[in-house]
């Protein structure tokens, strides 16, 4: 099997092109590859397959566990940008999980392999956001995955594997876990973001539905990952928010091949 591996500001993927071989990955198939030991390593597994008429292809996500996951928005984000390097065009029309997305691949460097890419997200009605009783401002938020946001004061000072583990296992709240975002409010436009993963089970460099998360919780269109600046754009009306668009960067950083008789 040939791979690619790509990151979206860090939240790295291991990508094939299943629509010739159809292969069915196993849980611990793709746990194996994404292992940071014995595999390629990464967050997530992606395979771009045949889409319905009507799209350009099919995306199936894994996390890292092996498991086939809700939507990964620098997943999507990422594998528009394999298909664009599959030949697809730079304006793609493709199924995800959660429904179907848009993306425009834009300045996708040959040399460096980078691009900026447009992705759309589904809508958020408003009644499907939610307090969270137990901690003072936090929202529950569903952007494809769903998602804690909690705001904090220094986002530096937030132990994220252990605060965001202790929430993720709260079945009481969250009887099929949760993804957990910090979010610190740097001025008027901007925030800042720290992610807990479900299905990594670790915190990220960047999540893409988180980032959605945040950015519609607090209304605040820039949003600060570890590693990069994304910008999220949306019409808010009084039901829902509508037309979401998510942009930021992916990496192409190497490609390979895996052996099945070594999983």
């Amino acid at each position: 099997m040939t791979f690619y591996k790509f990151d979206g500001a860090g939240n790295d993927f291991v990508i094939v092109d299943n629509r010739k071989d159809h292969h069915v990955f196993s849980d611990d198939e793709v746990a194996r590859i994404c292992h940071r030991r014995f595999g390629v390593g990464a967050d997530g597994f992606m395979s771009l397959e045949i889409g319905p008429d009507g799209y350009d292809f099919e995306m199936i996500y894994h996390n890292s566990d092996g498991r086939v996951a809700t939507m990964c928005g620098n997943g999507g984000r990422c594998i528009a940008t394999f298909a664009y390097i599959l030949g697809k065009g730079e304006r793609l029309h493709f199924l995800a999980c959660d429904g179907p997305h848009d993306a425009v691949v834009r300045q996708w460097d040959q040399e460096k392999r980078t691009a900026i890419v447009d992705l759309t997200m589904r809508d958020v009605p408003k009644s499907e956001v939610r307090r969270l009783e137990e901690i003072d401002g936090a929202f529950c938020i569903d952007t494809g995955s769903p998602h804690l946001v909690i705001p904090v004061d220094n986002i530096e000072d937030i132990d994220v594997v252990s605060q965001g583990r202790q929430w993720r296992n709260r079945s009481d709240l969250f009887p099929q876990g949760t993804n957990v975002d910090f979010l610190q409010r740097i001025n008027d436009n901007e925030i800042a973001i720290r992610t807990y993963e479900r299905g990594v089970e670790d915190e990220t460099y960047a999540c893409g539905t988180g980032v959605t998360a945040c950015a519609l919780i607090s209304d605040h269109p820039v949003v600060h990952t570890r590693t990069a600046t994304f910008s999220v754009q949306h019409t808010k009306t009084d039901n829902a928010f509508t037309h979401v668009v998510l942009t930021g960067p992916t990496s192409l950083n190497f490609t390979g091949t895996w052996t099945f008789s070594a999983v």
